[in-house]
């Protein structure tokens, strides 16, 4: 059975998909078998690996029993991807029967056998399709930026991902909250850390001693369907993925 990571905030522009790419990338390159799912309408995590988007089957099809869940998982350089488009906004009005928050759920455990990782980018918002992540998830990975709009957010996580183990999974564990585009040469940054261990003690986790720094590389990168760690594996933020995947080995084991 895969080990299901959903990388998660509903703040924007912390990271997610970068670091649901990266994550991707490098367990790929160690040998693992991987599924990457973009629960994110925009649809970035499967055009940052590569994937033509556009002429691809969707999980909205699945949540909507268009199609099966084989039919829409499509091949790609690290593995195997199901895909999302805009469409897949459109789900917490269309699917509004009970069970609705066990849907992704469901799919995934007809194939999770197959992999040895199962990696979801969850979309900037506390919404169905987030607490469908929660749910079929068995560990969340907390990106945030070094700011404090970016620690507010974290404190809202915290309330879902409560109700979420009360009613649907009591298993949820976060692994730990990642700062990206750390610089600790600024003082903001160190307040930033320093709060963030705080929150992560309220969460019963921590922050990961990896925390990726910037580099315009990252910013590249997507462009060339790739993720960072393929795309410059010696840049600064590849090698602190690289770390960043070390830990997480270890903490699974």
């Amino acid at each position: 059975m895969a080990k299901i990571i959903a990388i998660t905030n509903q703040k924007g522009g912390v990271g997610k998909t970068t670091t649901a790419a990266a994550l991707i990338a490098s367990l790929s390159e160690r040998g693992y078998k991987i599924l990457g799912v973009d629960l994110d309408p925009q649809g970035n995590l499967g055009f940052s690996l590569g994937v033509d988007i556009e002429n691809v089957h969707t999980l909205y099809e699945v949540f909507k029993k268009q199609i099966t869940i084989e039919q829409a998982i499509c091949p790609m350089a690290y593995g195997d991807l199901l895909s999302s488009n805009i469409l897949l906004s459109g789900v917490e009005l269309e699917c509004n029967k009970p069970g609705r928050e066990y849907m992704l759920k469901t799919e995934l455990s007809m194939v999770s056998e197959r992999y040895d990782f199962i990696i979801i980018d969850t979309p900037p918002a506390l919404n169905l399709l987030t607490v469908n992540a929660y749910v079929a998830s068995d560990n969340l990975i907390i990106p945030m930026a070094p700011e404090i709009l970016s620690l507010l957010g974290v404190t809202q996580i915290k309330e879902t991902i409560e109700t979420v183990r009360q009613y649907y999974n009591p298993s949820l564990h976060v692994i730990g909250i990642l700062l990206n585009k750390f610089n600790a040469r600024l003082n903001l940054n160190r307040d930033v850390l320093e709060l963030s261990q705080q929150i992560a003690q309220q969460l019963g986790t921590k922050v990961f001693n990896a925390k990726i720094r910037q580099s315009v590389m990252v910013a590249e990168a997507p462009a060339h369907g790739e993720s960072i760690v393929t795309y410059s594996p010696a840049c600064k933020p590849a090698l602190d993925f690289i770390a960043l995947v070390d830990e997480i080995l270890s903490d699974m084991h």
